[in-house]
């Protein structure tokens, strides 16, 4: 069994070469690692606050979007119905001139017809005084005694009016 268990010596160099690395090591590489596990815990931080505010901004962001689609929508609605609504506007004003304008022809053509309608029942005046003074001259020249002769002359010139 002497095999199995160290000698004291062993031990002893074996626990001062352990101290002496231990103090070795934590002089001169602990240190260092804490350092550098300090910094990457510390970067990993602050790389894990930026990714927190980037989401925050990003969140941010697509609520400002939104609102901006949103408004931009309203916007159009409004200029869609503003352009209904002088669509509709222009077509009432267009619809009104075009009544104005065939009520003026209505009337300039009534206006027309109410003039020729007057010259032509002065014309037809005209014409029936000027066959009356034609009989009259026509019974003037003839001197007709009786009743019978006149009767048949003017129904004879009845007839040429008639005629003509």
């Amino acid at each position: 069994m002497d095999l199995l268990t160290p000698g004291t010596g062993l031990i002893l160099w074996q626990a001062i070469v352990f101290i002496l690395l231990f103090i070795l090591l934590s002089k001169l590489a602990w240190k260092p690692i804490l350092n550098s596990l300090k910094e990457r815990e510390t970067s990993i931080q602050n790389a894990l606050d930026t990714a927190d505010k980037a989401r925050a901004e990003m969140s941010q962001l697509k609520a400002d979007n939104e609102k901006l689609l949103k408004e931009a929508r309203e916007e159009r609605d409004k200029i869609l119905k503003e352009a209904r609504e002088a669509s509709n506007r222009m077509k009432e004003e267009a619809r009104l001139e075009a009544k104005k304008s065939a009520d003026k022809i209505i009337d300039d053509a009534r206006q027309a017809i109410q003039l020729e309608k007057q010259a032509a029942l002065k014309d037809v005046k005209i014409q029936v005084a000027l066959f009356s003074l034609q009989i009259a001259e026509k019974l003037m020249k003839k001197n007709l005694a009786d009743d019978k002769a006149q009767k048949e002359l003017v129904e004879s010139y009845l007839k040429d009016l008639k005629i003509n």
